[in-house]
């Protein structure tokens, strides 16, 4: 019996730019390319499946070749005879290569032999060559002259999932277009016209669920909604959905994750036992729970990102994250999340992925009772001054000066050079007694005082009181007074009367 079912990931394959889905900068620039007559030789799109590669280079073969306008046109009619063959992949000019069953260097000498014969039906020959990137070396090589000069009247559509894989030469050849994913809103949109042309009940839930899982492909997204219809009959509700994606429902998530954070071990095992027995996929259980941690991150008061509406959970499952953000560290969702990402590998290769993921949730709770690094640091930094308090100088180590000789000599004692210098030759000492001193400055040096202070209360744990006085009393400086001092003496006299001129320069002790 003849099947006449078409899925529907053929039935609303995009047939025009204007139905294309989730690619408005790629659409507007080849559209406003074939109406200004700008058309490349040889075009290459790339991005993941089912994003509509193949699907552009079919509508660029149609907008090249249609039949209702005399030239190349942006809007093909798509009824034309060249249009519905195109469509079809029926069309003799219109060649559709898959790369992974024609990789050799003989492949490619045949087409570019029969891409030097003009078109039959059409104004150009287009060669679409999808999985590019599984060409051989010598097939590229053989490429590589005919892609940069081929004939006039020939175009080549390239199209990979791994543009990595194509040699540069070959993209130097072409103009580059990636597609990106189609955006989870612009998916749901999608689904929800699909599944009104099919007369199909579709939730809001369940059509969340199937765009998300969807991963930003169009044609995986389809391909799940055709399942969903075929398991429900035509009434795709949320609990259908992840039953049929083996996933545990987003509040479910939510609560585990709070239970996870609050560091009941059983409790939390206990969770786990009932969402696997309910059915549940592990690995889509911690793509879940990666989400999560994702997205209360994102969420986290400190980090002010101010996008929560974005996110796939409800009001009531945010505030519930909100409350959660309330009593964690941001530093222990990062530690979470590096857990979460080494477990992806470790779950793929265990022969048991059950107690696998039970020693998952013992880390995560260890970790998350962990102090974070800087509360370490915070930690040794008070228990080091604790320590040192301890240790403090005893009351028999510190100075006591109580003259003006006595702060000379402790100075010069600690080699502390610059105080030295400046107390003893710019200094006129007014007053001395012990915890304070009175002078007058020669040279006004505001800090002075400031220092010293600082100085004297760090060697003789009191506090001083320096003064400066503004009016100076013509004293000499102490190093003026050891220099006279040191002139009356009689054998210094003698000795400098031996050298006319003599003079003293410097007094060192």
């Amino acid at each position: 019996m003849e099947n006449n079912y078409t899925v529907l990931a053929r039935k609303y394959r995009s047939q025009d730019f204007e139905s294309l889905i989730g690619q408005d900068v790629l659409v507007k620039t080849l559209t406003t390319a074939i109406n200004t007559g700008r058309i490349a030789h040889a075009y290459i799109f790339t991005g993941i499946r089912g994003t509509g590669k193949t699907s552009t280079a079919r509508i660029l073969a149609k907008a090249l070749n249609c039949l209702s306008s005399d030239h190349a046109t942006s809007k093909p009619c798509g009824v034309c005879e060249n249009c519905r063959a195109i469509a079809a992949g029926q069309h003799i000019d219109v060649m559709e290569i898959d790369a992974a069953s024609h990789t050799g260097v003989d492949n490619m000498r045949e087409i570019l032999d029969a891409a030097l014969y003009r078109p039959t039906n059409a104004r150009y020959k287009v060669y679409i060559i999808d999985e590019v990137h599984m060409l051989s070396t010598s097939a590229f090589n053989a490429l590589l002259k005919t892609l940069e000069e081929p004939p006039a009247h020939v175009i080549f559509i390239l199209a990979t999932t791994e543009i990595r894989k194509v040699p540069v030469t070959i993209l130097s050849r072409c103009q580059r277009f990636d597609l990106a994913r189609v955006p989870v809103e612009t998916l749901k949109k999608h689904f929800a016209w699909v599944a009104e042309q099919e007369k199909i009940e579709l939730s809001d839930g369940a059509n969340d669920l199937l765009a998300r899982a969807a991963d930003g492909s169009v044609r995986d997204g389809l391909s799940l909604l055709d399942q969903a219809i075929a398991q429900t009959g035509g009434h795709v509700d949320e609990g259908a959905v992840l039953d049929m994606l083996k996933r545990t429902d987003r509040g479910t998530v939510v609560n585990f994750m709070k239970i996870v954070l609050s560091g009941d071990v059983n409790a939390a095992l206990n969770k786990l036992d009932e969402i696997y027995n309910n059915g549940a996929d592990l690995t889509m259980l911690l793509n879940d729970m990666m989400e999560w941690t994702h997205w209360a991150t994102r969420m986290y008061p400190s980090l002010r990102l101010q996008d929560a509406t974005s996110s796939p959970y409800t009001a009531d499952q945010r505030e519930t994250i909100k409350k959660i953000n309330e009593n964690i560290s941001l530093n222990t969702l990062s530690r979470i999340w590096q857990v979460m990402v080494a477990a992806v590998s470790e779950l793929q290769m265990s022969t048991n992925q059950k107690q696998c993921f039970d020693m998952l949730i013992v880390r995560l709770m260890h970790i998350a009772d962990m102090p974070s690094i800087p509360e370490l640091l915070k930690q040794n930094t008070n228990n080091t001054q604790k320590e040192e308090i301890k240790k403090e100088t005893p009351k028999s180590d510190y100075l006591e000066i109580k003259t003006s000789e006595e702060l000379v000599n402790a100075l010069q004692n600690a080699r502390e050079l610059l105080l030295y210098s400046y107390y003893t030759n710019n200094l006129e000492i007014v007053n001395f007694e012990p915890q304070k001193i009175k002078y007058f400055d020669r040279k006004g040096d505001k800090d002075f005082s400031q220092k010293l202070t600082i100085w004297l209360k760090d060697k003789t744990n009191q506090n001083w009181t320096i003064e400066r006085i503004d009016e100076a009393p013509h004293q000499q400086t102490i190093s003026e007074q050891t220099k006279s001092e040191i002139e009356s003496d009689p054998m210094v006299a003698d000795a400098m009367n031996l050298f006319e001129g003599a003079e003293i320069v410097n007094i060192s002790k």
